[in-house]
């Protein structure tokens, strides 16, 4: 069950989420050396396993002041002269690397300059650390003569009574293998380190670009993220077979075809296979869907001439089906109820997987004359609010019953384009622990009470009053809302969104036919886009979508896809055997009802090309049994177009891995292009659900986001629980409103969940150490290790030290004061106090 440490009321209300754990570990897949030159000058040398984009070194001379460099590059190895050097001279030395889009540090590494002794060679394992199908035997050796190897399975250090190496090791599961060679009068070598995983295939091949439709002839390149495997593929759509043609480099598509691929490694299992469709010299064209769709039998269409009786009795049988926190938060049940203009004396209780909308052009369309409420329903949930997630309101207006409509939410439940004409309560009429939560271009013309949530993100909105504060209340564009006075009270607002859009949504027009109104793009936003009359933006007839229910497959959508049209996806649960692939500008992706994909054999779920304005919303992301790399990728790797006047945006996007079944990926979002917005996000690897789904080995994930696009802004930030770092921010000019995190629950122990330099723990939060610009408002990171409360993590936030890196309102808070963690942010904030007390930085630097 979702803890939440019961301390103070109104002072405790805890997140959750999600991050992959492997075995291997990238910041030990490297060699390293120094060694002397003359008698004034030593060579430091390191070597990737497999291509860095860059290494710096770092280093003091017996106790000088610090060194850094980025190294040269001559044959794979990067090498550094440190000149000055005296017998006696010690030198203290480290590395920062880049390893396919993220950047690790190692540990420190000593050399004594002239000191007579050698170092042992660091060993080596072969096979090499890696994923393997089957079990491995495993030799570990050094090139220095006449030295003993020590080694453990564990994880653990080696020192010199370690077990002592005699022969081939054989590993059958997921281990971590370190030794050490030592020698009588020599320095003992560095640490080597090979994690190996047994039992998982070669990861998918991926396409670049991605399948689609194109007017010219495409050059595609073909990659699989499993170091040391061959691809084959064939062109005529048949199935590829390790006899098929080798893939040794892009390969040209001149006509319309159908690319599929395999990965192959000795060892390993094959990979699932990949295909990718290029349909060459024709226009893309959706063919015509009706305007009218059948929207499947999971979603409700209510309409003002029913009885309000008839409508009530639908309403409360899926509130009935949808309520029980026991049992309805990790099933497959999916509903949407959707309100044709007019006005409606009816109340909605909104259970899980539930969205609730109006079916109007503007909110004041739909009016509800009663409430559409959360609340803590269930007696399991103890007057709590905690885990409220998945479920929504927008596009619609409120008359609320005795003035007041509830909203006790968690994470992943949205309020959008809400015009509630009286009060609004962000809290259970328990007054119990709440955890949520997110507003957007809504109005409320009373007062906006958030009272027991822990934290809250409301954007682009005007609000009567506000009243209530935890520890992180934050506001970006929204008249009404309280001034910042983080962290006393706990509030933190900015006059203006810097850039935003409405989300795109369903409607009816006068005609009866059904449309997607797509909101134009808004620079320094105020106010809800629709308080001053319509919403600006542009409108698409549903015979340019297709609509995805129950019996699509991966094969369909993509067919659907590549022939121009834009996705509605219906409520349900889609299981996808292949990638899907948006490559066509101003796609929309459009689900209501938590429509949920979860990947399988390992593919990644959904990729977006590099091109503009793709609008992504109302989408579940569950990972598969089988791990996937990315479930969502925005932009191949190394993407360099601006679309800033046009951006790709993500809005309700969720991602979860493990709880309802046991997922494994390894980073849930990856966002490779320019000026996308991250808008309303919660990314999280479960620390609850159903049996033999979550816990430290039987749901995997890294990391919840990984930006590696410029520009990209991120307004309401959720991401929880991975088992590394949870968010890796490597763009420069990135930005982000309002970040909510807590730290895996789960960690086993200290020595499972250190950082390749050494320190305690991963930073939930960290910005490359090559980034110069970045700013960020309103964040908090919670630690709540109940399986071992003396883990603790260093810092929550790792920045670089730079004038144009600036954070601001931070905090920090142990959880019923499980583990600490040490500062906030680098080595600024004190320690986290017992009490559930929260350690606040105003700004950094």
């Amino acid at each position: 069950m979702r803890w939440r440490a019961a301390v103070a009321a109104l002072v405790l209300a805890v997140c959750s989420t999600l991050l992959v754990g492997g075995v291997a570990t990238a910041a030990d897949d490297y060699t390293q050396s120094a060694t002397s030159l003359n008698a004034t000058q030593a060579q430091i040398s390191f070597t990737p396993t497999t291509s860095a984009l860059y290494v710096d070194v770092h280093y003091i001379v017996t106790g000088q002041g610090q060194q850094n460099f980025r190294m040269d590059l001559t044959g794979g190895t990067w090498r550094k002269t440190v000149s000055g050097l005296s017998t006696g001279s010690v030198i203290d030395y480290w590395f920062t690397y880049e390893k396919s889009g993220p950047q690790y540090d190692t540990p420190h590494f000593s050399y004594t300059h002239g000191g007579g002794t050698t170092t042992v060679a660091t060993p080596t394992f072969s096979p090499a650390a890696g994923t393997y199908a089957t079990a491995q035997s495993v030799t570990i050796s050094t090139a220095t003569s006449g030295s003993t190897i020590r080694y453990t399975l564990d994880g653990s250090t080696p020192t010199a009574s370690s077990a002592l190496y005699s022969g081939a090791i054989s590993i059958s599961t997921n281990t971590t293998v370190k030794a050490i060679g030592l020698k009588s009068g020599s320095t003992t070598s560095a640490v080597a380190t090979a994690g190996y995983v047994i039992g998982t295939p070669v990861a998918t091949p991926t396409f670049s670009p991605a399948g689609g439709s194109y007017t010219t002839a495409q050059t595609v390149t073909i990659s699989t993220a499993t170091s040391g495997s061959t691809i084959r593929y064939t062109v005529d759509g048949s199935t590829p077979t390790a006899s098929s043609t080798l893939y040794s480099g892009p390969i040209s598509v001149p006509s319309t075809r159908t690319v599929n691929a395999i990965g192959i490694k000795s060892g390993l299992a094959n990979s699932a296979v990949a295909s990718a469709t290029y349909t060459i010299g024709t226009a893309q064209s959706c063919t015509t869907q009706p305007d009218v769709p059948n929207f499947g039998p999971n979603t409700r269409i209510f309409d003002p001439s029913m009885s309000a009786a008839t409508i009530q009795a639908q309403l409360d049988a899926d509130f009935n089906a949808q309520k029980d926190t026991l049992t309805a938060q990790m099933a497959n049940r999916r509903v949407a109820h959707l309100f044709k203009p007019g006005a409606y004396s009816v109340h909605d209780d909104v259970g899980y997987y539930t969205s609730v909308a109006g079916l109007g052009q503007n909110p004041g369309d739909v009016v509800i004359n009663g409430a559409i409420t959360v609340d803590a329903f269930n007696e399991s949930d103890q007057g709590v609010a905690l885990q409220n997630f998945w479920r929504s309101a927008e596009n619609m207006a409120v008359n609320p019953i005795g003035g007041s409509n509830r909203w006790a939410v968690a994470q992943a439940a949205p309020f959008r384009r809400m015009d509630i004409r009286g009060n609004l309560q962000l809290y259970p009429a328990s007054y119990g622990f709440a955890s949520g939560g997110y507003i957007a271009d809504t109005k409320v013309s009373g007062e906006t009470a958030s009272i027991s949530q822990q934290q809250w993100y409301t954007r682009d909105s005007n609000l009567g009053s506000w009243a209530g504060g935890v520890w992180n209340m934050v506001f970006s564009g929204t008249p009404g809302a309280p001034p910042t006075t983080f962290p006393n009270p706990p509030e933190t607002t900015l006059a203006t969104t810097p850039v935003s859009r409405d989300v795109p949504y369903l409607y009816i027009d006068s005609a009866g036919k059904y449309r997607v109104f797509t909101p134009s793009l808004r620079t320094n936003a105020s106010g809800a886009s629709w308080a001053n009359g319509s919403t600006p933006g542009t409108s698409i007839p549903m015979s340019q979508f297709y609509v995805v229910k129950a019996g699509d497959t991966a094969s369909t959508i993509n067919s659907a896809l590549s022939s121009g049209c834009n996705l509605f996806f219906t409520p349900g649960v889609y299981h996808l055997n292949q990638t899907l692939n948006v490559t066509r500008a101003n796609t929309v992706v459009l689900g209501i009802g938590y429509p949920t994909l979860i990947p399988d054999g390992g593919v990644n779920a959904m990729q977006v090309a590099d091109v503009d304005g793709v609008r992504i919303k109302g989408i579940l992301f569950d990972a598969g049994t089988t791990n996937s790399a990315a479930l969502l990728t925005v932009g191949p790797s190394g993407s360099s177009a601006s679309h800033a006047a046009n951006p790709t945006t993500l809005q309700d996007v969720f991602f979860r891995i493990g709880g309802s079944i046991a997922g494994h990926a390894t980073t849930s979002l990856v966002v490779n292009s320019n000026n996308t917005i991250i808008d309303h996000i919660w990314a999280w690897r479960a620390d609850h659900g159903n049996a033999g789904t979550w816990g430290w080995t039987q749901a995997t994930g890294d990391t919840g986001l990984l930006v590696n696009g410029n520009n990209v802004l991120a307004t309401g930030l959720f991401v929880e629980h991975y088992q590394k770092t949870q968010v890796i921010w490597n763009g420069q000019g990135g930005k982000t409103i309002f970040f909510q995190n807590e730290m895996p629950y789960d960690v086993p122990n200290q020595a499972s969940w250190n950082r390749p330099s050494g320190r305690n723990g991963f930073a939930a939060y960290k910005v490359g150490d090559n980034v110069t610009s970045h700013e960020a408002w309103g964040l908090g990171s919670y630690n709540f290790f109940n399986v071992n409360p003396s883990v603790s993590a260093y810092n929550a936030f790792e920045v670089p030290n730079n004038a144009n890196v600036r954070f601001h309102s931070l905090c920090t808070v142990s959880l019923n004061y499980q583990g600490l963690i040490t500062h906030v942010i680098n080595d600024t904030g004190a320690v986290t106090p017992p009490g559930t007390v929260p350690v606040n930085v105003v700004s950094y630097p």
